[in-house]
């Protein structure tokens, strides 16, 4: 019965690289029809199991079982011939194919009696899976041409097209909007009813409480329990995975807001978006929030803004000041700073280690002559590294080595070295569990503390109300209004959100 037979068990599963034991003695039990959450700060081991798992990574030692039966992938490929499917946090997709080309890809069906590729049984296998999984993509579309949301129900609906017993889900809320959530909670609970086992990684605890079955808690490497979901409060989830108690999800605002204008934005539009007449002022010292559905144009604002994008009109002013911004180096050198939403395609440098990733906007800091100082790169990378709490064992480290978590902090560190008046954050804290959180917010509110001008862009609507001092709303690409973070409510916000949809 679903439920009852064990699908997946993994037993002593350890794994090291140069210089960190990433899993030690782990193990894992999955019921099918079940979903099965698995839970653990950045760093904890929980991305490292499951590619264990999935054949990207080797296991030093442990044993893993797929319906009784020993297995060792050597490959993702061999995973998914064998039932194994995964969907991964940073989508890795081939972006200039269709949505069908990636679904399909390595795998393509041939017109019969030849070695070429059929377009029409190709559209026709997407058209099933999608209709089957409720998805409305056109499969003929160009994946750069989609939101990152879209871009995610696409790498689910191929992981369910392998017809899998096993799907492991890393973040996968991460980028979705609450309509496309409960999409995906549709997508799960049909999975359940096939007797397909889930393993779930998320940060995010009112999901967990609400769809899973069991509940396994990881730390630093090592496994701590698993019990019920049902038996487990919030409480003890987050006292599990951190080993201490965390009784503030936000630290306090205790930033003073100057009455002095930093930043103004006047009748912003974009060339290529529908960003049209954006206009708001930012304060010294002030965190403001840009709420609103995916695709209101709140991403668009930091692009246009920050240079990353083509803008159409409008003017930016930073103290009085004209600031042209007509490119990220420019805008780095008039005092912006941006982290942007999709870390792994436009924040990190992965094969580049962590010195090289945390120094490469502010070089010109580290000039001795013609050349660049490693004592200087060094010093300001420990200086980062200490203030950041990133997990690493050192700063030689490959930054595609280390968790979504501590990839982030790096991140932040590099636009901390550059000492910029206004800092943009595009999904600051996507992907990353709630004690690293809570330093990311204390980060912030420290950076407003010391008179930098914060502007920051969440889906969660709980953070930018308990970050955030001022919230701006967008809708369909217009400014709806603004609201108080302190004397609102969701509701209001969601109000705003749909003014011009």
């Amino acid at each position: 019965m679903a439920g009852e037979q064990v699908l997946l068990r993994m037993e002593g599963i350890s794994k090291s690289f140069p210089g960190v034991k990433a899993l030690d003695n782990v193990q894992l039990t999955l019921r099918a029809g079940t979903v099965h959450a698995l839970m653990g700060e950045n760093g904890a081991g929980k991305s490292t199991l499951m590619k264990c798992l999935f054949g990207i990574y080797s296991k030093d030692s442990g044993h893993i079982y797929l319906e009784g039966k020993e297995v060792n992938f050597h490959s993702s490929r061999e995973a998914l011939d064998n039932g194994v499917a995964m969907v991964h946090q940073e989508l890795n997709q081939a972006l200039k194919r269709n949505v069908m080309d990636n679904i399909w890809l390595g795998r393509y069906p041939k017109i019969k009696g030849t070695p070429l590729v059929s377009e029409k049984q190709m559209y026709a296998d997407t058209m099933k899976v999608f209709d089957e999984l409720g998805i409305h993509v056109n499969p003929k579309t160009v994946m750069s041409r989609m939101p990152v949301s879209q871009r995610q129900m696409v790498e689910i609906a191929k992981a369910v097209s392998f017809n899998s017993k096993v799907i492991v889900f890393d973040e996968p809320t991460s980028s979705l909007t609450e309509a496309e959530v409960e999409h995906l909670f549709r997508i799960i609970g049909m999975l359940k009813q096939k007797g397909v086992g889930i393993i779930y990684i998320s940060h995010k605890m009112a999901e967990i409480k609400r769809i899973s079955d069991d509940i396994t808690i990881m730390r630093d490497g090592q496994y701590v329990t698993t019990q019920p979901t049902a038996d487990l409060s919030m409480n003890d989830i987050i006292r599990l995975m951190v080993g201490r108690e965390l009784t503030n999800v936000y630290p306090p605002k205790d930033n003073k807001v100057s009455d002095e204008i930093s930043l103004e934005v006047e009748g912003l539009s974009g060339e290529y978006s529908k960003l049209r007449d954006v206009s708001f002022k930012v304060h010294k010292g002030e965190i403001v929030g840009l709420a609103g559905l995916d695709g209101s144009g709140r991403t668009e604002v930091l692009e246009n803004i920050f240079g990353n994008a083509t803008r159409h009109s409008g003017e930016i002013k930073l103290y009085g000041k004209k600031t042209a911004n007509r490119s990220p180096k420019e805008s780095i050198a008039n005092g912006f700073a941006m982290v942007t939403e999709e870390r792994r395609a436009t924040g990190i440098m992965a094969i580049l280690n962590i010195r090289d990733n945390t120094v490469i906007s502010s070089l010109k800091k580290y000039r001795v002559g013609p050349l660049l100082s490693d004592k200087k790169q060094a010093a300001a990378t420990d200086r980062m590294i200490q203030a950041m709490r990133t997990k690493t064992p050192s700063q030689k480290t490959k930054i595609q080595d280390l968790s979504g978590g501590n990839q982030q902090k790096v991140i932040l560190g590099r636009w901390l070295l550059t000492e910029p008046e206004v800092l943009l954050l595009d999904e600051p804290t996507r992907g990353i569990d709630v004690g690293a959180k809570y330093e990311i917010y204390q980060l912030i509110q420290e950076m407003a503390k010391e008179g930098k001008s914060v502007i920051m862009v969440s889906s969660e609507m709980p953070e930018l109300l308990g970050v955030c001092n001022r919230i701006l709303v967008m809708s369909g690409g217009r400014l709806a209004g603004e609201v108080d973070a302190d004397n609102t409510t969701q509701e209001e916000i969601l109000t705003l959100a749909a003014k011009y949809v």
